[in-house]
Formats: C-alpha cells, sequence, structure tokens
C-alpha cells in the first residue's frame, strides 16, 4: 500500500484527539501522556500515512528551565515553587533551582541570553529593574516571571494575583462593619503588588464616603516583626485606627502581638486582617479574616505559559491575574459605638 502524508485533521477525526495534540505528537514534542501518542500512532499506521516531517523551526527548546526564587522557601513562596517543580515534572522539563535569599547577592537575569544549555526560565518576585528584564526579553531568551515587582513590559509574559481586587474586597468588608480609621501595614513602597493593594484599599474607602489618611499607613518588610513594629506606632497614635490590615499574614500577627501588647482585644477593641491565606492564619487566637491568593495555581499558569513560549505557541494573554477571594474569620467584627 502506498503512503501518503496525512493531515493533523483526519488524525485528530480518527482518534477523538484535540489537533493541537495530534500536531504535538507529530511533531515530537514530549508533553503529551504515553497512552494519547500511541493512540495517535496507531490511528496514523491505519490510515496508512506518514507524519510530516517537522520543521527545524517548530522543534521546542530542550533543556532544563531555571526556577529563580530568590527568597526563603517558607509556606508562601514554597507553595508556588512546589506546583512549579512537580508541573514542570508533568511536562517532563528538568529543573535549575536557584532560590534561597543569598540568590538576591548575585543577578542571573543579565547572563540568562548566553547560558547554554538552558532552555526557559520562571523569575518570582524578580529583584532585577524592569530594564534588565526588557533587555532579556529582546535578546529571545523565553521566561515568564511571576508577581512581579514593578511592571513589566507589556511584551513579557506574567502571572499575578489580582492584588487591587483583594484589596479592595477586604477594605470594603470592614467599612461594612463600621470601620472608618482603618490602619494599613504595607509592604515595601516599591513593589507593585503595595501600590495594588493600596489602590484597591482606596478605592473602597471612596466607596464608603472615607478620605484616606496617608498617617494610617506604614511601608515595612512583611515580616511578623516589622507587622508587630509598624502596627504598634499606629496604635500609639492619637486617634487610633479601628482597624487594621496587614500586607500579608505574617504582618497581621505582628499586630496581633501589637494588640496583645497593649491589652487590646481583637475583634472586639480591634479588627485585624491579612492577606495570603496561608496556613498561619488558621493557626493564630483568633483566626485571620483575610485575602486567599491561588499560591499553587499561580506557579502552575506560570508554567503553562512557559511551556507554550517553548512550544512556539502565540501567547494572546501576556499579563494574566488570578482572582482572589475573601475570607472572613473570627477577627474582625464590627466597630464599636
Amino acid at each position: 500500500m502506498k503512503q501518503r502524508d496525512v493531515t493533523v485533521r483526519e488524525v485528530a477525526a480518527a482518534t477523538g484527539v484535540s489537533i493541537a495534540t495530534v500536531s504535538r505528537v507529530l511533531n515530537g514534542r514530549g508533553n503529551v501522556a504515553a497512552p494519547t501518542r500511541e493512540r495517535v500512532e496507531r490511528a496514523l499506521q491505519a490510515l496508512g500515512g506518514t507524519a510530516p516531517r517537522p520543521r527545524a523551526a517548530q522543534r521546542p527548546l530542550t533543556g532544563p528551565v531555571l526556577l529563580r526564587c530568590p527568597y526563603l522557601l517558607t509556606d508562601y513562596f514554597g507553595i508556588i515553587v512546589s506546583a512549579m517543580a512537580e508541573s514542570l515534572d508533568r511536562h517532563e522539563r528538568p529543573v535549575l533551582l536557584d532560590a534561597g535569599e543569598a540568590a538576591q547577592q548575585h543577578s542571573v537575569v543579565d547572563r540568562l541570553a548566553h547560558r547554554s544549555g538552558i532552555a526557559g526560565a520562571l523569575l518570582v518576585l524578580p529583584p532585577e529593574p524592569a530594564a534588565e528584564l526588557a533587555a532579556l526579553r529582546r535578546s529571545r531568551f523565553p521566561f515568564v516571571i511571576v508577581d512581579p515587582r514593578e511592571p513589566a513590559p507589556r511584551d513579557i509574559p506574567a502571572v499575578s494575583a489580582a492584588h487591587a481586587a483583594g484589596a479592595r474586597a477586604l477594605t470594603a468588608h470592614l467599612t461594612a462593619l463600621g470601620h472608618r480609621r482603618i490602619g494599613v501595614v504595607a509592604g515595601p513602597d516599591e513593589w507593585l503588588a503595595s501600590d495594588a493593594r493600596l489602590a484597591g484599599h482606596t478605592a473602597a474607602l471612596a466607596d464608603a464616603g472615607v478620605l484616606p489618611d496617608p498617617g494610617l499607613v506604614r511601608h515595612v518588610e512583611p515580616t511578623v516583626a516589622w507587622g508587630r513594629r509598624a502596627a504598634g506606632e499606629l496604635l500609639d497614635r492619637p486617634g487610633p485606627p479601628t482597624a487594621i490590615i496587614g500586607f500579608n499574614d505574617k504582618a497581621a500577627v505582628g499586630a496581633l502581638q501589637a494588640a496583645a501588647a497593649r491589652g487590646l482585644r481583637v475583634p472586639s477593641d480591634l479588627s485585624i486582617a491579612g492577606f495570603d491565606d496561608i496556613d498561619l492564619s488558621r493557626a493564630t487566637s483568633p483566626t485571620l479574616t483575610t485575602v486567599r491568593q491561588p499560591l499553587a495555581e499561580l506557579g502552575r499558569m506560570a508554567v503553562s505559559l512557559l511551556v507554550r513560549v517553548l512550544d512556539r505557541h502565540a501567547l494572546e494573554a501576556l499579563h494574566v491575574e488570578l482572582a482572589t477571594e475573601l475570607v472572613v474569620r473570627d477577627s474582625t467584627a464590627r466597630v464599636r459605638s
């Protein structure tokens, strides 16, 4: 029987597999389950055809993926990085891990374009300036940013949570409880997430007819110790807040400690809320009202975007925001009259 070229559409119709999946099999790409690959190959043989010879330019970039997260892999970054590593494993992509606070002392971004053997990179909250990231993009090196510190150039794929929407929902929850003097222990003022969350907070205040008070905002590192110090400053000022929002759950725990040190009961004397919904938020007494970020999904979505870039698929949505969710627990209550 004379063999002929079989179209992708014919194989897809014979197998019930999507055209995109058939294309990946015929072009020798690795991110296809073994049973699916076998089904496509059997259908190709039954149709008496040969697969079109893939052009070199269509082959995926091979080699390991650099996963750079220059922070301690605790319950926040650890969740993101673990999800990335698991997702890359499913795509049969090896991982090179560059993590830990010591990694902040050296920049790899300016050297990535010249490092051989690395297919692409996933950069979590990269401390490198936007100009370096833009230069890397111009070199055509494939990478995706997770939760950028600075506004990412429009042509760089980036994934983040809906920070502004989450903060707006949290502040709206507090204003609905009658709070008008709401302190904010914000993150570093050079972080994009800090700006977005403050914007959401200010929008919710405006919805309630409240003018923002810059004196109720402190920009600090998002740790328990800094949260305790900043919340203490807010509570010791004339006309202290009736509620405090932490940039993350750790800062909110610091606020709980500051309140306890001053003999304040939460939530009857003071409402406190956090952001992220890490395990710590459910281990406090009272448990923390917070905003849930889809941390694992941030990692999985970043891998999905990178794999598509490595497979040379066009990306239409370069900046992806994942929805957040308000989680109301025991640390917030109606303001005392």
